[in-house]
């Protein structure tokens, strides 16, 4: 019996003396340490864990079991519990989670959070966690800045790529009417219709000028690495788009009815509303159906912190079940067009989410489709 005790006593002895070392290395790194009782349903922090949050200074910080618990953020909650639950049922060997926690003065820190059972019970479940939190403040914030840098290269490099699409979409589009009305031109056989399309090639002449400063401000905003916005009267810019569409929509026999109240504005980039709005005329009369004329209506929602642009046509419509998932991809088509490149709705969707708008569509084959651009009004 004496010496059953003996052992017992020299066993607890050596474990109070290898715990207080560990506890004591720990201290010197400024690496805290918890320990979790699953048996009284007790939890300790020793005084550089509570230092992490502010609390070393307050006795009451870990009477709860649930005060650090109550701390961790919302959002990290939800995989901070299933890591540890995952570890208490032996899907993984050893308690590991990046969280962030709330300290005495309101600030969030980030911790990382590791722990192993180191007892178990006579049926074999835990019976005690040790477990460490080292602060990763610091490493998280220079991974945010990484992160952020690649995010601001990836959007520059994309900027690039989307304004050389713009470039020579939207260039093509007027080299193709020139031509067209070029050719009209030597066909004309009356004076009166020769002078009426020369008053056409001078419009057009003019909002080809006004499209190529309105690139050459989209390669300023860029190389100034801003996105430079002003108030846009949206009715207004939109009839100045209908305008140097002018001879394009005579000549489609097209129907537009601008709905838009001449009192709203928005705060967006000239350049990339007017081929956003461009591109969905001239995509609404491309693909007309052959059966009637085009009927282009563009209406509206107005909202307290946003506005809805609504844009409906009558033309062919296209299959969103069989190519919904691609309607805004570069280089798909959905029609047997010849001149048709894919590039316009991939132009779109860019430029509007570019200045955190969002576009949706929808469509029915053989009746039309509507396209609801949505901008932040602020």
């Amino acid at each position: 019996m004496y010496a059953i005790n003996q052992g017992f006593i020299e066993n607890n002895v050596l474990k109070i003396i290898n715990d207080t070392k560990w506890k004591l290395a720990l201290e010197y790194t400024k690496i805290g340490f918890w320990e979790f009782d699953l048996d009284s349903n007790n939890v300790f922090f020793s005084n550089q864990s509570k230092n992490i949050l502010g609390y070393e200074d307050v006795d009451t910080f870990g009477t709860n079991i649930n005060d650090w618990n109550d701390r961790v953020h919302p959002d990290d909650r939800k995989k901070y519990f299933q890591d540890f639950q995952d570890h208490l049922a032996g899907f993984k060997p050893m308690y590991e989670n990046e969280h962030r926690v709330k300290c005495l003065d309101g600030s969030y820190k980030w911790v990382l959070d590791r722990g192993k059972i180191v007892e178990f019970t006579a049926d074999g479940k835990a019976k005690r966690i040790i477990g460490t939190h080292t602060e990763i403040t610091n490493q998280k914030v220079a991974e945010n800045k990484v992160i952020e840098s690649l995010n601001i290269a990836t959007e520059q490099n994309n900027k690039l790529k989307n304004f050389a699409h713009i470039v020579t979409h939207n260039l093509k589009q007027h080299v193709g009417n020139f031509e067209s009305l070029l050719d009209f031109h030597e066909e004309a056989e009356t004076h009166e219709e020769k002078e009426e399309l020369m008053q056409h090639l001078k419009t057009l002449s003019t909002s080809l000028t006004k499209t190529i400063n309105n690139l050459n401000q989209v390669v300023s905003v860029q190389a100034n690495n801003n996105k430079k916005t002003e108030r846009i009267y949206i009715a207004k810019e939109i009839n100045n788009v209908l305008k140097s569409l002018d001879f394009v929509i005579n000549e489609s026999h097209t129907t537009v009815i601008n709905n838009i109240n001449e009192k709203y504005f928005i705060y967006y980039n000239l350049s990339y509303f007017e081929s956003v709005i461009q591109n969905l005329l001239t995509n609404a009369i491309k693909y007309k159906h052959k059966d009637r004329n085009p009927v282009i209506i563009i209406n509206y929602t107005f909202r307290k912190d946003a506005i809805d642009l609504i844009i409906s046509d009558n033309g062919r419509g296209v299959d969103l079940d069989k190519f919904g998932k691609d309607i805004f991809g570069l280089y798909k088509t959905f029609h047997h067009n010849d001149d048709a490149e894919g590039v316009g709705l991939y132009l779109i969707k860019n430029q509007i989410e570019s200045f955190g708008g969002q576009i949706s569509v929808k469509s029915k084959v053989n009746t039309g489709t509507t396209f609801t651009i949505t901008v932040t009004n602020r």
